[in-house]
């Protein structure tokens, strides 16, 4: 039978006094020993098993804590703050489990405790449990409506799930409660993921103004004026990233792209090898392969497809051209027969007469304030920045559900494949990015691959009129991006296309734009989507 806290004999106040006063001064073995010492006179105080627990987490010593804290809840299971105090040790020896239920037997207690609210959020949205998470932070922002901290950990969360609009609502109104570097750094974020790119360097800089050590706003800064085609200012961006933190992994990253992109790639190749990020040990070999370091190239790839899962785009495009051009067996196993995964489908909603819902897509692309992401491979034409399939209008919202439907079917297609590409499908369409291209009059996009991708695909609002066969079509192959050639035997396809038609390809495989002739537009939504195991963040 378990004897309430009223009910046990409890030491002198004088006593805890001491105990408390030895604590403040931080002698805290030295109280540890003396509570430890009452406790054997006083084995069911609560306020001496708080107490020595409060010592040993001070000390480091948190199992020891964790043990004292249960110890608690045997006397008293019904003292919220006991499960509070046991939900943070946990926490910090990464239980997250128990952590987790810790906090929520707090809140069963008592569910107006907004603290509780706050830190169940915090641990839920590192468990990548977000909806849940939200759910917690609203709580303590209705508990407390100054709460800053919450509003910008819900508007992170937000903005994962991809409600952009609803994530930026928030980072505004923790900004205007309290400013501060990261506020004004989330908020470039977000509207950065919008397409909203002239908005958020300002926000970038004030960021870096108010911190300039940081070094996450100095390398998104860097990132948006790429973007905007300004490499200069980027590279200078990214080079003051790592002044400030040399182990920036992304600032590597976006260094050695730039040097890649510029064809400098001996300079490129040491950034990315020391880039824990993304694809950067891929681009390591790419950058081997397109100086035709061929035998360390061939090293190299041996190695990574003996010690690590076989799961990068961009080694699966480079695998397989090496085999094709060496005339050996592919041996990466991310889908090494790519031609054969190509597939063409209606969205029959794009096709209906007098097509309101295509008329909204098309009035929305041309009318909304979306950036311009600059990039080399488009002739003619222009790219969307941000991720358009998460913004909030409801005509990109509806293409978005529709292209969803259409990539189960992908996957029920093949179902039967034992191809990586397939049994690690994603289990969640979720859009990695996405984007439109508009081209005008002898526009087309040069071949390429999407190394951030998973599975691509593209939907088709406007084409121009053809002049001669093929003008403006899809084109696909096993060759592209200047890969060395050692002869011309590479495989290629190209589909003809009609307004609603959706196309879906495995990210590896090179595609490009037919060029056309006819002086119409041609209008397009490119996107990517990846399983959450290979998912990057920003």
């Amino acid at each position: 039978m378990k004897i309430r806290a009223q009910q046990a004999k409890q030491p002198q106040a004088a006593d805890v006094h001491a105990l408390q006063q030895l604590i403040q001064r931080g002698q805290l073995l030295l109280a540890e020993t003396k509570t430890q010492a009452l406790l054997v006179q006083y084995p069911h105080a609560l306020i001496l098993y708080n107490l020595l627990g409060v010592c040993q987490q001070g000390q480091g010593k948190n199992r020891e804590a964790v043990y004292n804290f249960r110890k608690m809840l045997t006397i008293e299971p019904r003292i919220a703050e006991i499960h509070f105090n046991l939900g943070i040790i946990l926490t910090q020896l990464g239980d997250t489990d128990d952590a987790i239920a810790s906090y929520r037997h707090c809140l069963q207690l008592k569910p107006d405790f907004t603290t509780a609210h706050f830190n169940l959020g915090i641990v839920l949205q590192a468990q990548n449990m977000l909806h849940d998470a939200a759910i917690h932070y609203r709580k303590a922002i209705a508990l407390e409506a100054g709460f800053f901290e919450a509003l910008a950990n819900l508007g992170t969360v937000l903005q994962h799930l991809g409600q952009l609009s609803e994530a930026e609502q928030c980072y505004r109104q923790a900004l205007a409660l309290h400013v501060d570097a990261c506020g004004y750094f989330n908020l470039g974020t977000v509207l950065y993921d919008q397409g909203r790119q002239t908005e958020a360097i300002p926000l970038f800089r004030e960021a870096i103004k108010l911190n300039p050590q940081f070094a996450d706003a100095w390398n998104s800064l860097g990132e948006t004026l790429r973007d905007q085609g300004d490499m200069p200012a980027a590279l200078t961006c990214y080079q003051q990233a790592l002044a400030v933190q040399p182990q920036h992994n992304r600032a590597k990253y976006n260094l050695g792209e730039y040097f890649c992109l510029a064809g400098r790639m001996l300079e490129a190749m040491p950034y990315f090898a020391s880039a824990d990020f993304a694809d950067a040990k891929a681009r390591v070999l790419l950058c081997l392969y397109k100086t035709q370091q061929f035998e360390l190239f061939k090293q190299k790839l041996e190695q990574i497809v003996a010690d690590k899962p076989h799961t990068s785009v961009l080694l699966a495009s480079l695998s397989t051209h090496y085999a094709l051009n060496f005339g050996v067996q592919n041996s990466y196993g991310f889908c090494k027969n790519p031609m054969n995964y190509v597939w063409q489908s209606q969205i029959a909603e794009l096709t209906a007469p007098n097509n309101g819902f295509l008329t909204a897509l098309l009035h929305d692309i041309e009318h909304l304030a979306i950036a311009e992401r600059k990039q080399g491979r488009l002739y003619y034409g222009m790219q969307s920045a941000g991720n358009l399939l998460k913004r909030s209008e409801p005509s990109f919202q509806k293409l978005a559900r529709l292209i969803r439907t259409k990539i189960v079917d992908y996957q029920k297609h093949y179902a039967e494949s034992s191809d990586t590409l397939i049994i690690n499908f994603p289990s969640a369409i979720e859009f990695a990015s996405s984007w439109y291209l508009r081209m005008r009059q002898g526009g087309f996009l040069t071949a390429h691959i999407h190394e951030e991708g998973w599975i691509s695909g593209c939907v088709y609002l406007k084409l121009p009129a053809k002049n001669n066969d093929h003008e403006g079509s899809f084109a696909y192959g096993t060759d592209g991006d200047d890969y060395p050639r050692l002869h011309d035997d590479f495989q290629s396809q190209i589909i003809d296309l009609q307004v609603g038609d959706v196309v879906l390809f495995p990210s590896s495989l090179f595609h490009r734009t037919v060029p056309f002739h006819t002086d119409q537009e041609r209008v397009c939504v490119a996107f990517d989507v990846k399983p959450a195991l290979v998912l990057s963040s920003r």
